[in-house]
């Protein structure tokens, strides 16, 4: 397993090839194309504009390529799992866009006039997905229908949603991060005004920026939040518990930093990873029982929070992106 090869060899620290200022701004959001051969990574940043980068790669400057599809900050994007070709963004202009990674185009897929904040794939074949908007709004989008509107349209009880997080085996059931609760809604229940939750997760005391449902199971829930506690919180039936096993992580980044974001590695079940505020700059990586696995640490390349980062889906790897849009990448 992923964290027994963590504890029992070493790490390659990142050196110089593994940094490169991928965007020009502050990395909103952040993705690893699933290709197992090489390792490609995208970026969004505030200006609107997404990053690929290759390493090792011939291609722009340095590997990378830049594109500007959006005029306000990229704060979600994902490598579509069935078609690893097209890379989904989405920005608080109202765009959701795919780009294809091949031809360098990007279609767009909906249009809104609110500002969204957040996406997830509701299908296998990922092409229908649920958005979410700034102001508690859920759209659910087909791809396979013409045109760049939404499927439905479903107004959530509170006004304020920040994170949807698909169930990875029931795939009608939703997480959102609302305020200082966590709602879990079943989309074929959903009403166009004030959609009632279907259970509901408790114990946070500020807002909470994410949730995420545990990758191969989805029997947990990990949360971060501005009370300084992440969360992997049990998973019923009919309701959800307050978790016995918080994380205590300074998650006071203030206004020019991205929020840190506790993610899943989506090769297990039980391992998270998230940015840090302590010095020397590190990523670190959690157990669900809240137990510290590992840091990541570079003192001669690392000197800035990353924010936003993400486990590669196949490979022993993971990235992080900072506030002036350079990334690092962490491998064996």
């Amino acid at each position: 397993r992923y964290l027994t090869s963590l504890r029992t060899t070493t790490l390659v620290t990142e050196v110089k090839e593994r940094v490169a200022k991928v965007v020009k701004d502050r990395i909103f959001s952040a993705a690893f194309h699933p290709c197992s051969s090489s390792l490609l990574l995208a970026a969004g940043d505030k200006g609107g504009r997404v990053g690929l980068w290759k390493l090792g790669g011939d291609w722009g400057d340095d590997g990378v390529l830049l594109f500007e599809p959006h005029t306000r900050p990229v704060c979600c994007m994902a490598f579509s799992p069935a078609h690893p070709t097209q890379l989904l963004s989405l920005s608080y202009d109202g765009s959701l866009r795919c780009m294809d990674v091949e031809k360098s185009v990007f279609d767009d897929v909906y249009n809104a006039q609110d500002a969204l904040k957040t996406f997830d794939f509701m299908s296998h074949d990922s092409l229908t997905m649920v958005v979410g908007s700034l102001y508690g709004d859920v759209a659910i989008v087909d791809r396979r229908t013409p045109g760049n509107s939404h499927e439905s349209l479903h107004s959530l009880d509170p006004k304020s949603l920040r994170c949807v997080s698909v169930h990875p085996l029931q795939r009608h059931y939703f997480a959102v991060a609302e305020s200082r609760v966590v709602s879990i809604y079943d989309s074929r229940r959903l009403n166009k005004n004030k959609s009632q939750a279907v259970s509901q997760l408790h114990g946070h005391s500020l807002s909470i920026s994410s949730a995420y449902f545990s990758p191969w199971t989805g029997n947990r829930v990990v949360t971060s939040c501005l009370d300084d506690n992440i969360r992997s919180e049990p998973k019923h039936s009919a309701c959800i518990c307050s978790s016995t096993f918080p994380c205590r992580q300074n998650m006071q980044t203030g206004r020019w930093l991205s929020k840190l974001s506790a993610v899943w590695d989506p090769k297990q079940e039980d391992c998270f990873v998230v940015g840090s505020m302590l010095k020397p700059r590190r990523v670190q990586v959690y157990h669900q029982s809240g137990k510290l696995q590992r840091s990541f640490m570079d003192t001669e390349n690392l000197s800035t929070v990353l924010s936003v980062t993400a486990f590669h889906p196949t490979r022993n790897a993971l990235l992080g992106g900072n506030a002036s849009g350079r990334m690092h990448v962490f491998s064996d």
